[in-house]
């Protein structure tokens, strides 16, 4: 357990800034020591409780002690922490919106990283559930159900209710929970290596003004289209982009699951391509704003000593940061010929604590007509919380706020920055039986708009 060696204060004033996770110390899967800083965390979160309305973690800990024989935090027994941990899906909110005692407080409290450590210690001794090994292992999954014969098979399996009775009573996958339909072909499967290459790259600030597009595993298998957006709405800017084809899986499924050697083993494969294309001049970008947190924040923490990843996270951008950045120097057109009218827009938690503010939003407001109403609620989706059957009914409690937000809102397309999120908030609004209402990416009203 820390020990408290400066004055104590209350609050924070100054910048968060997360530290390097020192995943690869022995001290790091100690069982005694993480129970003894588990304790220490939850006493401040006990004692502070801001927290309560952003998931079913705190909640589940408010409960625990409340419930307690002394109701303090000494009173919970130590095998229940694990609890709180299964209700952490690493959004990061809590760290980057709400915590007055994240570093450089002497607290020293972050706690999505705590959480990371109790996954990795319960990986690293072998208590991983068989069906959380396999849905996180993205890259052989969806390359499998991606096959020309296998995706339709695939999406009509996740129409059966009898095949989704049957999965819930197998695999532990929530008959209700909306999974994502599989292309039969993907992204790196029907686009050109680089599309666009005979426009002229116009730099400016920090963008070369020319993108390597990282796919990611979600955008090649699950939403091509939505990439094929992004490279339309680019090009259309006078930006060159070239598709990054053999790329993996960002790694966050497997960080979620605690498997950080993983992790290691998917960024050694990543970041030599990224690297090469950014010596070739371009900048980094994804459409999956987890997929750019990875490469931005978790990564360069969980390596901090590792040069390419610390050039990877400078080189990397959210499409819509790029899209601002190059606007402000007067090279983005906007020539829209086509009103959004009313959106609602939910702001993807892993998009929001980047830090870079609300550039999806500025940019859509630059849209004639557009009326955009931001929803900073978490959706509950994660990649995988809202799909499992223990955990289904605690995501639909944290999405049906930001439901009933954008049905308030009365707008005529609704949709978030993560797909994932987009198509959870859309089965809230036609829980009642109604036909799945169709979130769309940001990027597709935007080339919606611009009529190309």
């Amino acid at each position: 357990m820390a020990v408290q060696t400066e004055p104590m204060r209350e609050g924070n004033l100054e910048a968060p800034k997360r530290q390097p996770i020192a995943w690869r110390s022995e001290s790091f899967y100690d069982k005694t020591d993480l129970d003894g800083e588990l304790e220490r965390v939850f006493d401040i979160c006990h004692g502070c409780r801001r927290c309560v309305n952003l998931c079913q973690a705190f909640p589940t800990l408010f409960d625990l002690v409340d419930e307690s024989e002394t109701l303090e935090v000494d009173g919970v027994a130590k095998e229940d922490y694990a609890k709180v941990v299964d209700q952490c899906f690493l959004c990061d909110l809590c760290a980057e919106t709400k915590c007055p005692y994240l570093p450089p407080h002497p607290w020293a409290v972050d706690f999505p990283h705590l959480m990371l450590r109790a996954k990795a210690q319960r990986h690293k001794a072998k208590q991983s559930k068989w069906r959380d090994r396999l849905i996180t292992s993205t890259d052989p999954v969806f390359d499998l159900l991606s096959l020309p014969g296998v995706a339709p098979i695939a999406n009509a399996a996740a129409k059966s209710p009898a095949l989704r009775k049957a999965g819930e009573r197998i695999a532990g996958l929530h008959r209700d929970a909306p999974l994502p339909t599989f292309a039969s072909k993907p992204l790196t499967k029907r686009t050109d290596a680089v599309v666009g290459g005979s426009l002229e790259p116009r730099p400016c600030e920090r963008t070369t003004g020319k993108v390597a597009i990282y796919a990611t595993c979600y955008g090649d298998h699950n939403c091509p289209e939505v990439v094929e957006d992004l490279i339309a709405v680019l090009n259309h800017n006078g930006v060159p982009v070239k598709v990054l084809k053999d790329a993996r899986c960002c790694g966050m499924p497997k960080m979620e699951l605690g498997d950080l050697e993983r992790v290691a083993k998917l960024k050694d494969a990543n970041l030599p391509l990224f690297l090469e294309a950014i010596d070739e001049g371009y900048d980094l970008m994804a459409v999956i704003p987890s997929c750019v947190l990875m490469y931005k924040q978790e990564i360069p923490l969980l390596f901090p000593d590792d040069e390419g990843a610390q050039r990877v996270k400078a080189a990397f951008f959210d499409p819509f940061e790029y899209l601002m950045l190059r606007h402000r120097a007067g090279l983005v057109y906007t020539d829209f010929q086509r009103s959004l009218g009313k959106v609602a827009y939910q702001v993807a938690c892993h998009q929001r604590v980047q830090n870079i503010g609300m550039k999806t939003r500025a940019f859509l407001s630059l849209i004639d007509g557009a009326e955009v109403t931001a929803i900073e609620r978490c959706s509950g989706h994660d990649g995988t919380y809202a799909a499992k059957l223990e955990t289904y009914g605690n995501a639909m409690k944290i999405v049906r706020p930001v439901a009933r937000r954008a049905k308030q809102a009365e707008a005529d397309r609704f949709g978030s920055d993560c797909p994932m999120a987009g198509r959870l908030i859309g089965h809230a609004l036609s829980a009642d039986g109604g036909a799945e209402a169709q979130a769309e990416h940001p990027i597709s009203m935007v080339r919606f708009a611009y009529g190309i």
